[in-house]
């Protein structure tokens, strides 16, 4: 399972790789910027976060720290699209979005499958 390590940050691989792309493609660069930061941002926080929950013994603190801090992150990656779709060019915002909304499919479906293979190798 260690071998699949770092298979969980492929969607931060692929946020960062995606750079070279949109400026060939010459996509708004706000858009991407904040969008990147916003994703990465709110993945640094949910790993702390986990890291935290799997620490304590108490359920519910548990819960508490992988409910709420779920949702937290999805309202600061939604505050940045908006946020950036809003100060800057709609375009801006667009390009956020795309990217996020790519990030996030690669890291649900990653998770989904890491989450598979670790249930079979246990």
């Amino acid at each position: 399972m260690q071998a699949l390590t770092p298979l969980r940050y492929l969607d931060v691989v692929l946020v960062v790789a995606a750079l070279p792309f949109v400026v060939l493609a010459g996509l708004p660069l706000l858009g991407y910027g904040v969008g990147a930061a916003a994703w990465i941002l709110q993945r640094a926080a949910g790993v702390a976060l986990e890291r935290q929950a799997a620490k304590t013994t108490e359920i519910r603190r548990q819960v508490a720290l992988n409910l709420g801090g779920t949702l937290a992150r999805a309202w600061i990656v939604g505050g940045a699209i908006l946020a950036v779709g809003l100060a800057g060019e709609r375009e801006d915002g667009l390009t956020a979005a795309v990217l996020v909304f790519v990030a996030f499919t690669v890291y649900f479906g990653l998770s989904l499958i890491l989450h598979t293979v670790a249930r079979g190798a246990k």
